[in-house]
């Protein structure tokens, strides 16, 4: 048995205490258990298998559909002094076939991977020579077909299981609904069942549906009424910026978010959010993958969400820290006719798909039987215009497509340039000699990115040009001579949306779904969308408790907090009691901090439901605070 998870966490990872069942989690993981854990948004995910396989000896298998997070993840491990390495679609086939050596060699820890990758030829010559300590499979929920993501690629994922026999499987996932739960452990072949979930329970966090005709209206009200950071989630890019215009025109500090953003910009505005210098970021659901804020005030849904799983993910990023936060859902009829309209524009019919995938092979001139792990640049508008498809059903399509695994979507992927030396150092040395015009380039590079002679290292083609006091594209210029000239590999920087074959390209009356097996999904995710809008259209359902049952936690308390519990409570109380109430509370409480017992005491002439009733209302709309020891007190505006 490994030893110190506790020390690895702090010495590794900068932590200085697990957070709730992370250390369950782990613990199960190192006796090589199959574990699926359950964790909410924020709940630490990674934490789950970063410490155990920093405990034990070899590498770990992290698979995961989201090349964004790969990435993300990959920067902070290396930040870190840790090795790790992403193989996915933005790669060409040499850095694949690098990055798979130096996983065998024993250089790496962490190998980050897409459920494709693993069915690949290449995968299956090296894993025989792997020493793999776990097999972490993140987004599980991706395996179920009952699930609100699903992707086929995943079922093949139990597949390696043999060549790592006495491995752990450890699944995470953070919305499951009990048929999910029971699928994701039979797909992986678990050895035994085995869940260790945290509960979905947020008690800070105040559900409020609110039905209105004037949207942006509210959204101001919301923002100014809460103080504190927050996000507001919108269904296309336009509207990212346009809401942000209108809450800057009225002096409320936010910018926008989108995929379509180049990275530079998409991460200065993250930051910016981050550090609290823009008070409101408003983002498709591109936006909110492994933050982790935890003073986020509230979150604002200002169209419906597809699904209830992604609803409770994105919710979920609100009151982090334990505080009093607001997820709030604003949407009016037209929203729920758009909703149906969209799922039904989401979901072309099934030669229609076949017809997008033909045309996708055509543009690109790709022959039948060939193009795995080729990678294009790819405008979809300019693709619709060619072959006349509406865009929202191409893109669909090409989701879909990319769910099954036949391709992937990469949208405004941008990876930086990358530069490996083909030659050894002592006939770099002799170019340079003979070559004088490149040895201030080749000696700026040796020197400012180490590994270069072993792997593809990021580079950065204006800080070369600083340090060179050159242009630019002067760089640019000479990388691409030494590529030519065969002294080093230069992929430069991929900007916009990119396409690969993630396999050979098919014929188009060969792709396999059945009909049944479409329709079937279908259904599924028509269920899901009716379950938002019966979500939304309930004005009596305790939203927490709604939630809760959804994914398998029966017989939840009233909340007490969301707008439906409000909405009775005040039912229960009428206006003329409640002013009485509230004003002999802030009388009393003027006076000094007192706990409940006290306050009940002193007033002893209300009855006490009705009184807690009214303290409840008083500090859901933060007129009274408490403290750490119990004490109600007036808040200071």
């Amino acid at each position: 048995m490994p030893e110190n998870p506790r020390e690895i966490l702090k010495k590794h990872l900068g932590y200085d205490a697990f957070r709730p069942m992370q250390e369950e989690i782990v613990t199960s993981v190192l006796h090589g258990n199959d574990t699926l854990a359950l964790l909410p948004t924020g709940g630490g995910k990674s934490i789950c298998f970063q410490v155990p396989a920093l405990c034990l000896e070899g590498v770990c298998i992290v698979i995961t559909p989201l090349v964004a997070l790969m990435i993300d993840q990959v920067e902070h491990l290396v930040a870190r002094n840790i090795p790790a390495i992403a193989v996915h679609s933005g790669m060409s086939r040499h850095e694949i076939d690098l990055a798979f050596d130096q996983c065998t060699n024993g250089n790496i820890r962490f190998l980050y991977v897409s459920p494709e990758r693993l069915t690949t030829r290449k995968f299956a010559e090296v894993a025989r020579f792997l020493k793999v300590c776990i097999i972490a499979v993140d987004e599980a929920h991706c395996i179920s077909q009952w699930g609100y993501d699903f992707r086929p690629p995943y079922l093949k994922i139990a597949d390696i299981r043999p060549y790592f026999p006495e491995v752990p499987v450890l699944a995470l996932t953070a919305t499951a609904v009990p048929q999910v739960v029971k699928d994701i452990q039979q797909k992986l072949n678990f050895r035994k069942p085995n869940v260790l979930q945290k509960s979905f329970s947020r008690p800070n966090l105040a559900y409020v549906v609110a039905y209105e005709e004037d949207k942006f209206g509210k959204l101001l009200k919301i923002c100014k009424s809460v103080q504190g950071p927050g996000i507001v989630y919108v269904r296309n890019r336009r509207l990212t910026r346009e809401i942000a215009e209108y809450l800057v025109s009225n002096n409320i500090s936010a910018s926008y978010y989108h995929a379509g953003l180049d990275a530079a910009t998409r991460n200065r505005r993250q930051h910016a959010w981050m550090k609290e210098e823009q008070r409101i970021i408003v983002a498709t659901n591109a936006f909110g993958m492994g933050i982790d804020k935890p003073n986020v005030r509230f979150v604002v849904h200002f169209d419906l969400p597809d699904t209830l799983e992604a609803y409770f993910q994105e919710a979920g990023r609100a009151g982090r820290d334990g505080k009093k936060s607001y997820a709030v859902l604003i949407h009016n009829k037209a929203d729920i006719l758009d909703a149906r309209h969209m799922f039904e524009m989401s979901w072309p019919e099934a030669d229609m798909i076949r017809r997008i995938y033909q045309s996708v092979g055509n543009y690109f001139q790709v022959a039948v039987g060939s193009g795995r792990d080729t990678v294009f640049d790819f405008n979809l508008n300019e693709f619709c215009d060619t072959y006349k498809f509406k865009p929202l059903i191409a893109y669909s399509a090409l989701k879909i497509l990319e769910r099954e695994g036949l391709i992937a979507v990469d949208d405004a992927f941008e990876n930086s340039s990358k530069v490996l030396f083909l030659a050894g150092k002592e006939e770099i040395y002799r170019f340079q000699v003979e070559h004088a015009e490149f040895d201030k380039l080749i000696k700026v590079i040796m020197r400012s990115f180490s590994g270069v002679f072993s792997t593809f290292v990021p580079v950065n083609e204006p800080d070369i040009a600083r340090k060179l006091n050159l242009q630019t594209h002067d760089i640019t210029k000479m990388l691409q001579k030494l590529h030519l000239m065969r002294v080093i590999e230069y992929i430069p920087q991929r900007k916009g949306t990119q396409l690969a074959f993630t396999c050979e390209r098919m014929a188009s009356d060969d792709i396999g779904f059945t009909n049944e097996v479409y329709y079937n999904r279908k259904k599924e995710a028509a269920r899901r969308i009716e379950n938002v809008i019966r979500f939304v259209s309930s004005s009596v359902a305790c939203r927490s408790q709604v939630l809760l049952e959804y994914f398998g936690e029966k017989n939840a308390p009233r909340c007490g907090i969301c707008d439906t519990c409000i909405a009775k409570i005040k039912s229960e109380i009428t206006e003329q009691e409640y002013v009485r109430i509230e004003k002999a509370v802030v009388q009393l409480l003027g006076v000094e901090p007192m706990n409940l017992d006290g306050i009940v005491a002193v007033l002893k002439s209300i009855k006490e439901d009705k009184l807690l009733k009214v303290i409840r209302l008083m500090a859901d709309n933060e007129v009274v605070d408490t403290d750490k020891m119990g004490n109600y007190s007036l808040k200071k505006m």
